[in-house]
């Protein structure tokens, strides 16, 4: 994968090549200090990916993001960016321009910490940009954002005669989780993603009415201080209440909760049957903190049989295990499907562990989830 690497600073650029150097993935082609530059270096070396950062003199990195829609072949970009509120938001506004997905300056003691740190975050981003091109090729360059008809693919079906026993439409699929649920009424929405959230939740969360009769949990892989900006995004946008949890809360309907970067969010009972949010500082679960494994765990100890999981795009499998055990107590399991993913990684797990009941473009999920939220009532 050839990699042209944009940054205003000297010191970081050299030490982003020296970290892209040692991946086995990446072919070097260039740098660029500014955005301008940056635009030049991607018509003559064409490269697959750009690593940009945002705040740039000349032309700083959104400008550059807006100008490569122009382009017919333009290159993947990482955005780097800095751990402030600032850039928090700058970082969304860069996921919405197109960006695949962030990572953030490191703030460490030592030159060998930053570059372990670097590698880190870049190494994973990368062999999933890799697998995508890959896949994009074999399909013969279809685009990665499908334009299938918004149909749902069951995994677990009950037996269906005809023709369409595999594929069929979301009014089918309500009615079939109506059956399932049948005097159950599900009281919270849990929501797991990681790469390409931002953008799925600000697609899906919108899609919600305000009168949802339940209440949301979001575990979005971010480090601290960017949870807080897309908490406050998405509250613009949604006819929910959207918050940053805090340690304390006791749930109230027809809100979402966030938990925040860099900490872990589990849910636990409070006085006179109070669902109470819980923020901690225990260990990572792989490798995130906040965990899709941690909260969902949680939920299945203190409140079985009482939720909807949702399980959207996103590397690695963070959120399976928890699935699990939410499928034990009763639990509904909706997973995006791969043409809508940015990253089918966390939904390929679940579907692999036979821990999901519907799989389903993107824009269908707010209907399952309304669905199955009002299946109890039938």
């Amino acid at each position: 994968m050839k990699v042209l690497v944009v940054d205003d600073a000297i010191l970081f650029r050299r030490v982003m090549m020296d970290v892209l150097g040692t991946l086995p993935e990446v072919e070097l082609v260039g740098q660029a200090q500014n955005g301008k530059l940056a635009l030049q270096k991607i018509r003559e070396l064409k490269p697959d990916l750009m690593t940009l950062d945002l705040d740039m003199p000349e032309m700083d990195g959104l400008s550059v993001l807006d100008a490569l829609k122009g382009l017919p072949e333009k290159p993947a970009v990482i955005v780097v960016s800095a751990s402030t509120l600032h850039g928090g938001r700058l970082t969304l506004q860069a996921l919405q321009k197109g960006a695949f997905d962030f990572i953030t300056k490191p703030d460490t003691n030592s030159p060998e910490e930053s570059c372990a740190t670097l590698k880190a975050e870049l190494a994973p981003r990368i062999k999933a940009l890799a697998l995508r091109r890959g896949v994009k090729n074999i399909l013969g360059g279809a685009s990665g954002s499908s334009s299938l008809p918004a149909t749902i693919a069951s995994l677990n079906p009950a037996p269906i005669t005809g023709p369409s026993s595999s594929m069929f439409g979301i009014g089918e699929v309500s009615k079939r989780m109506a059956r399932l649920a049948a005097g159950t009424k599900p009281e919270l929405v849990l929501i797991g993603v990681s790469t390409g959230g931002p953008n799925a939740l600000a697609s899906l969360m919108p899609a919600l009415p305000g009168n949802l009769g339940a209440t949301v949990l979001i575990v979005q892989h971010m480090p601290p201080i960017f949870t807080r900006s897309l908490a406050e995004s998405l509250d613009g946008k949604c006819a929910l209440r959207v918050r940053e949890a805090a340690d304390g809360d006791v749930l109230a309907l027809n809100t979402a909760y966030i938990a925040p970067g860099g900490k872990q969010m589990r849910l636990g009972p409070g006085t006179n049957g109070a669902k109470v949010i819980r923020i901690t500082d225990d260990p990572p679960e792989n490798n995130c903190r906040p965990a899709v494994d941690y909260l969902f765990r949680s939920v299945a100890n203190f409140f079985p049989g009482k939720s909807v999981g949702v399980i959207l795009t996103g590397m690695g499998s963070d959120g399976t295990l928890g699935l699990k055990l939410l499928k034990r107590q009763g639990c509904h399991v909706i997973a995006q499907d791969e043409s809508s993913c940015v990253v089918y990684g966390m939904p390929k797990a679940a579907v692999d562990a036979g821990v999901v009941d519907v799989v389903a473009p993107l824009d269908s999920i707010p209907g399952l989830i309304v669905a199955a939220l009002k299946s109890g009532k039938a």
